[in-house]
Formats: structure tokens, C-alpha cells, sequence
């Protein structure tokens, strides 16, 4: 079997097993465990179906940095639950999934996946300075369309997109994307701050939607060649769009920054290689599936992850 990377958006993924896994699944002092429960159904799925050799727990150690904050407030203001100044946000999450995220770290330890994250940025960072800087081939498991940016045939960097749930996985090459929004993998990022991102709190540029975002990328180009287009007095550039990029100019400054995700993060050194358990790991996870009622799920994740275990 060649040798793959499979990063995973971490928090992307627990929030989808949180809200598709019943809440009436608790541990025995009644801390519910779907979230738990249905991530490790999540990485058994995808381990088994497209067999990576190398796995990767990307993790958001700060889900809003206040560095892409400075350049646009707005930036996913609406989930802050409270301001910290001087370090993380704290996101609008859950109580009862706040109680889960400590337990879904200790397991994805003794089960010996890989976590990586990095102060002051996002999981997306992670996992973008991951794919960019590795050997292999990458698999990029997310529901956030920020991550197609990434997607590249000629360096075998996939997305696999779980927006449409576990049974609706889509793989993402050049080719999808530009079937999808008529815009090459490298060209979205600039074609998602022209269109802007509610669900991110990017305005956008006013009167610009997904199909004017594309047409102007694909005779432009990028950004900087539709900047200078509309600087340009004798371009192909309608009045009414010359008017709305030169009205943008405070926002198209900055928001790249905001939208790129980070490729050169340092990272050091670690071994993402999946490989069965020791006596010791195997043992703690047995242990915290029976402390934590996790069921068949923890089985199922030890089966995809190298280890003999029982049918369950």
C-alpha cells in the first residue's frame, strides 16, 4: 500500500459527530459521549475507506486568531462567547459538548493518533502547512470550503468534503472545484473574499456573488489582476465594477490575509505513521471505552487503526 497522509479538521468533525450522534448516549455520571462516541465512527470510516498510512488530529489551538481579528473584526464575531483579551476567544460552543472535547484528546492519545496544533493560529494553518510542506500524498478530511484552496492534482492533495455527511463524501480535485464554482483549487481563496462568508463573517464585496466572483477570476485571473484592472482606466472593466473593487480597496487589502490559510508553519519533528498499539495504549483505551460507555465505536477505531480486536 503507498504511503498517504490523512489530516484531519478535528473540531470540524467533532461538531458534526455532536450534532449527528443523539445526546441521550452518556457515560455512567451522565456526561453525554456522542460527540466521542461518533468521531471515533468518523475516523474508522475514513481509515478503512481510504487507507492512510499516516494520520494527522489537526487541532484549532486558537479558533480566531486575534491576528486575522486586527484586519477584519468582524471575523466570525458572531460565535464569540466571550473576549479574552491578550489570548483565545472562547468560542460559542455546546456545554455539552465543551464537557467532550478534553475526553476526545486523551482518547485520540492513547489511541495514538497524532495531534498537532499551533499557538495563535487555526487547525486550517495546521493543516495547510502540512500539506504543503509534505512528501506524500494528502487527504484533507474538513467541512469547511476554506480548505479547497488547497486542493492540487499535480502534488496528489485531495479534500475529501463531509458537508453532505458520512455517506455523501466528496473527493475534491482541480476538477471538481472548477465544476463547482468555475475557478481553479489556487484561485479560491481570492474567489472567497470576493464573494465574502457569512458563516465566517467576511463581508465580501458588496454586489459580488459566487458567479460574478468566478467570471472576474477567469479574465483576470487573481486578485492583483482585477485590482489593477480597475485601476486602469483603458481595461475591460465596466463602470459599475470599477466602482465596487476601488470601493473595496480598505477590505481586498487585507482580507487575503484572513482567507489564505498559513503554508509555512514549523511544526518540528513528529511520526504520523499508523501503527498498532502497545500493551500500554491498548489497555488505556479499553479502559476509558468501558469507563465511558463508548461501545462498539472504540472497537471499530482500533480495528481501522491496526489492531486486532473482537467483532463488535
Amino acid at each position: 500500500m503507498a504511503d498517504r497522509l490523512m489530516l484531519l479538521d478535528t473540531a470540524s468533525l467533532y461538531f458534526r459527530a455532536f450534532y449527528g450522534v443523539p445526546d441521550s448516549i452518556k457515560r455512567p455520571d451522565g456526561t453525554p459521549v456522542n460527540a466521542v462516541r461518533g468521531l471515533l465512527d468518523i475516523i474508522a470510516r475514513l481509515v478503512a475507506d481510504f487507507e492512510p498510512t499516516h494520520l494527522v488530529a489537526c487541532w484549532d489551538d486558537d479558533w480566531r486568531p486575534h491576528w486575522r481579528v486586527e484586519l477584519i473584526p468582524s471575523y466570525k464575531a458572531h460565535r464569540v462567547a466571550e473576549l479574552v483579551p491578550g489570548g483565545p476567544d472562547v468560542e460559542e460552543v455546546p456545554d455539552a459538548l465543551v464537557a467532550q472535547v478534553p475526553m476526545i484528546r486523551e482518547l485520540l492519545a492513547a489511541l495514538g493518533v497524532t495531534v498537532i496544533g499551533v499557538p495563535d493560529h487555526e487547525a486550517d494553518d495546521v493543516i495547510g502547512s502540512l500539506a504543503a510542506q509534505a512528501s506524500l500524498p494528502v487527504d484533507v478530511v474538513t467541512g469547511d470550503r476554506d480548505l479547497f484552496q488547497l486542493v492540487d492534482d499535480a502534488r496528489d492533495v485531495r479534500v475529501i468534503y463531509t458537508a453532505g455527511g458520512m455517506n455523501k463524501l466528496e473527493v475534491l480535485t482541480d476538477v471538481t472545484v472548477v465544476g463547482k464554482y468555475g475557478v481553479l483549487p489556487a484561485q479560491y481563496a481570492d474567489f472567497a473574499v470576493l464573494r465574502g462568508d457569512s458563516s465566517d463573517g467576511l463581508p465580501g464585496v458588496a454586489g459580488i456573488g459566487e458567479k460574478t466572483a468566478a467570471s472576474l477570476l477567469q479574465q483576470f485571473v487573481d486578485l492583483d489582476g482585477l485590482i489593477a484592472a480597475a485601476a486602469d482606466p483603458t481595461a475591460a472593466v465596466s463602470a459599475t465594477m470599477r466602482a465596487k473593487i476601488t470601493g473595496a480597496a480598505d477590505y481586498l487589502e487585507v482580507a487575503p490575509t484572513v482567507v489564505e490559510v498559513v503554508r509555512d508553519l514549523e511544526l518540528g519533528e513528529f511520526d504520523a505513521r499508523i501503527r498498532p498499539l502497545d500493551a500500554g495504549h491498548r489497555a488505556e483505551v479499553e479502559r476509558l471505552a468501558a469507563e465511558w460507555n463508548l461501545g462498539g465505536s472504540a472497537q471499530r477505531a482500533l480495528r481501522a487503526l491496526g489492531n486486532d480486536v473482537n467483532p463488535a
